[in-house]
């Protein structure tokens, strides 16, 4: 029908135009047509497609009342062009967003009527936001995140780690993982393709502290997961309720066009339209927990080994890093700044975490259970072993003896077997017993009380040179002496000894 109604209005108006055969469009007298005539879109399409901008404008602008879509998306896509070729680019790019708001085309913005405003300031603005790109950065955190993902599956698959340790470590890498997904997806701009993923991972803006802090306390502190504990995450339900009822509930249209008038206000379009006490609750948030973590590792440090001691105090760094970048992120968002550098230095420090979980993950999986790394399954060499339990309590206490008391590692010619047979005991299972207790090989545990005691010499500053020092606590040379010493103190003797003396 509609198309029938423009054809009889058309029809009608050539007639008209053919009795003032012979006049331009500024000669006609207005009086001449009809006044339905002069506002109709026709007329205004016939201005602007002979290029008389200025006589189509206020014609459309007429007509922008209309409650047809189609026609809007028309009229609003005629003016844009009809601004720009007026180079009036405010005009035009205010057009072009309430022609998004209704009809989300990216690809207008590439229409060579823009020609003449493409170098504009407002233009640069909306095309180098809502036109896909790939940078650098999207493409590094487009991996990490994938990665996270894979850490997180590796993780929830290996039956070594206690379960509930392995759960939270888990869905702490996933928030990590879904979060650095989200930034690359704001940064190459196709959040305006996919707007069900705006916000998509601000759900969890509260659970990286209670995450992390809930599982040092399970693997450091021996403390089962309990329904009080629930109220770590009512912060996160309430984020929850208010981002569905404001956000997740909305239609993929609704959400352009929030992040439009996002835009068009000189706001980041990614961001939510309360960034502020979001911000400003996730870095308190942050903070608290960080505190948290830090009390707990404190108070168990004793009772872990030494590389999951390593491994957990370089997690709570990463964590540090991320919580102070985050909070300088925040001071610059409530000053109204969005620096580049402190606009990525947190997204770089949630990398960072990714990575190491996953190295640790697929290198050193037992770090993660903490105080509940099973025997048998850490060493599954020795599940057959006839090594009992209250058999290893007591050769413990025997191996105690013999490297405490008679200090049998001072001997150079000291093996696995001179040491099984003053256990009275196989090789394998003196093997077993150091590896199980000890978490280290047998010459990693000789070395160990060797430079403990070549330390202890230097700090008494004697009269024995460095050479006879390694000669005195069981090296049969220098170089082993120093390649242990340096694996173990991170300094040669001679750096260790010059230390010494500055103090």
């Amino acid at each position: 029908m509609r198309q029938v109604s423009r054809l009889i209005v058309l029809i009608t108006l050539l007639l008209h135009i053919g009795s003032l055969w012979g006049k331009t469009p500024e000669g006609v007298n207005s009086e001449d047509i009809p006044i339905s005539f002069q506002d109709s879109l026709d007329w205004a399409d016939y201005y602007f497609n002979i290029h008389r901008y200025k006589k189509a404008i206020p014609i459309y602008e007429k007509n922008l009342g209309t409650t047809d879509k189609d026609q809007q998306i028309h009229i609003f896509k005629k003016l844009a062009l009809s601004e720009a070729a007026e180079e009036n680019p405010d005009k035009a790019v205010s057009y072009i967003y309430d022609y998004f708001k209704i009809n989300f085309q990216p690809n207008f913005l590439m229409h060579e009527g823009f020609d003449d405003i493409r170098t504009t300031e407002n233009f640069k603005k909306i095309s180098g936001t809502v036109l896909p790109r790939i940078n650098t950065w999207s493409i590094i955190y487009f991996f990490v995140g994938i990665i996270g993902f894979y850490v997180m599956f590796v993780l929830l698959i290996n039956k070594k780690i206690d379960k509930q340790a392995r759960n939270l470590i888990a869905f702490f890498v996933f928030i990590h993982s879904l979060f650095i997904l989200n930034i690359c997806i704001n940064n190459t701009n196709y959040v305006f393709q996919f707007p069900h993923t705006y916000l998509m991972s601000a759900w969890s803006a509260f659970l990286y502290g209670p995450l992390l802090y809930l599982y040092f306390r399970r693997v450091s502190q021996s403390k089962d997961f309990s329904l009080k504990d629930l109220w770590h995450f009512l912060p996160t339900l309430i984020l929850v309720i208010y981002l569905l009822v404001e956000v997740y509930s909305l239609s993929g249209t609704q959400k352009v066009s929030l992040m439009l008038e996002r835009l068009q206000g000189g706001l980041n379009p990614g961001d939510s339209a309360k960034l502020l006490p979001l911000v400003t609750l996730k870095a308190i948030s942050l903070a608290v927990y960080a505190y948290f973590v830090h009390l707990t590792i404190s108070k168990s440090n004793g009772e872990l080994t030494k590389r999951t001691r390593i491994w957990q105090r370089n997690i709570y760094r990463i964590h540090v890093g991320y919580v102070v970048a985050y909070i300088l992120f925040g001071i610059l968002i409530i000053m109204g700044k969005n620096s580049g550098f402190f606009y990525h230095a947190p997204i770089v420090m949630m990398s960072l975490m990714v990575l190491y979980v996953g190295y640790a993950a697929n290198v050193q999986p037992d770090v993660f259970s903490g105080l509940y790394a099973y025997t048998n399954q850490l060493f599954p060499k020795y599940v057959k072993s006839g090594l009992t339990d209250s058999l290893s309590m007591e050769l413990k206490e025997v191996l105690h003896d013999l490297f405490h008391n008679q200090k049998l590692y001072l001997r150079n010619d000291i093996s696995l077997d001179m040491v099984a047979e003053k256990l009275d005991t196989t090789r394998h299972n003196a093997s077993q017993l150091i590896n199980e207790h000890f978490e280290m090989n047998f010459h990693e545990f000789v070395n160990t009380f060797r430079i403990k005691e070549a330390k202890k010499l230097l700090e008494e500053q004697n009269e024995l040179n460095i050479i006879d020092i390694a000669y005195e606590v069981g090296f049969n040379n220098k170089v082993s002496f120093n390649k242990a010493f340096k694996k173990d103190t991170d300094l040669t003797p001679s750096q260790y000894l010059n230390n010494i003396r500055k103090q």
